[in-house]
């Protein structure tokens, strides 16, 4: 009997794929617990229907990145924050700070996690900053520091 699994199945297959399985095993657990359905000429075509439409929204989504990261390399903002007499912050610039400062100067929103630097800046000065993209995408950007 061939069966569209749901869910990854360990043992059987990952989620998507068309597998052939005895009839007790797909009527008895696969189906019970909802984790395959028949596979009728319906449900394959709509599966590659679906995987057609994945496959889309991945290149979409790949461009789309592809752009915001070309406009990153390269691009300089400025953090403007008070400090002290010996020429320190008073308080530290971590990648919330770099994304919101992104979103702010060069309307690109980044979420701080994709922001990597080694540590939170402390001190007045420039600074390159890495920028990471799902699918492998990297962008340098230039941080610049001074006092407000």
């Amino acid at each position: 009997m061939k069966v569209i699994l749901l869910q990854d199945v360990p043992g059987t297959g990952k989620q998507g794929e068309i597998k052939e399985v005895s009839q007790g095993f797909a009527r008895n657990f696969l189906f019970k617990k909802s984790m395959a359905k028949l596979a009728s000429l319906a449900a394959v075509s709509d599966l590659h229907a679906h995987i057609r439409k994945k496959e889309k929204e991945e290149e979409a989504d790949l461009k789309t990145q592809q752009k915001t990261a070309s406009k990153l390399d390269g691009a300089e903002i400025e953090i403007l924050e008070k400090i002290n007499d010996e020429g320190r912050l008073y308080a530290s610039i971590n990648s919330q700070k770099i994304a919101n400062a992104i979103d702010k100067q060069l309307n690109l929103s980044i979420k701080p996690k994709q922001v990597s630097i080694s540590s939170p800046i402390k001190a007045v000065g420039e600074y390159t900053v890495r920028v990471e993209f799902e699918h492998g995408l990297e962008a340098e950007l230039h941080v610049n520091v001074n006092p407000a």
